[in-house]
């Protein structure tokens, strides 16, 4: 059951985890109220890469914006990724748009993960939405490529070890480079660092989506044979 949205009904957001909406609510816990799921901040409703990311814009952004990210709750409700192909697509997007905004360190990290989202989308059997801008975007940044690579980027990287560790590293590195990096514009680039995640995961659900099964045919009834009525003579 999903419950309606509005405004007036959501709780101020704030950081961390909350027992109960009366002790207050994050984005995710907000999610999962949306979504008629038990109250937390790890909801089944939503990819838990895309949900790593709202959660750390969420705590990062400051009180005086975060309930500017309350309209962008509903759309995370719902998007539960489908396989490797679909992670890779999310990291991708992420680590592109921040790699150029980020301090070096942070830059580093995000160029190592896409060398590692470059070594698996080859492994795929189709291409990946968005996977062709893994190289313009490391040409962007040659200095951190360089060392991305040196540093062991050329060791092959299984499927697994890259959902349950590269992706969420990458993911860390950019919000927590957008952070670093400062500046009075901090809220609003972690506000389109979540914008720019929650719109590729979209496009990536729509891509990935199960194909859906042909409707049966419809079947014609044959009328039933009238029964004769015999009269006695």
């Amino acid at each position: 059951m999903t419950r309606e949205f509005s405004l007036d009904l959501v709780p101020v957001l704030s950081r961390g985890r909350h027992r109960s909406p009366r002790k207050g609510a994050c984005f995710m816990e907000m999610a999962s109220y949306l979504a008629g799921e038990r109250w937390s901040d790890h909801p089944s409703c939503t990819h838990p890469l895309l949900a790593q990311l709202a959660r750390m814009v969420n705590d990062h952004t400051s009180d005086d914006e975060r309930t500017a990210l309350a309209p962008l709750i509903p759309n995370v409700v719902g998007i539960r990724g489908h396989g490797v192909g679909w992670t890779l697509g999310l990291t991708v997007g992420v680590a592109v748009h921040a790699v150029r905004e980020v301090p070096e360190p942070a830059q580093r990290a995000l160029a190592a993960g896409l060398v590692r989202c470059e070594q698996v989308a080859a492994t795929l059997e189709a291409p990946v939405p968005g996977a062709d801008r893994v190289r313009p975007a490391l040409d962007g940044v040659p200095g951190a490529e360089q060392w991305a690579r040196s540093f062991g980027g050329e060791r092959r990287i299984s499927h697994k070890a890259f959902v349950t560790h590269s992706a969420p590293s990458v993911v860390s590195c950019a919000v927590d480079g957008i952070v670093a990096a400062a500046g009075n514009d901090v809220d609003h680039r972690l506000r389109a660092l979540l914008e720019v995640g929650i719109a590729t995961a979209e496009r990536l659900e729509r891509h990935y989506a199960p194909a859906a099964a042909p409707a049966p045919a419809a079947t014609v009834e044959e009328p039933r044979p009238r029964r004769r009525r015999f009269v006695g003579a």
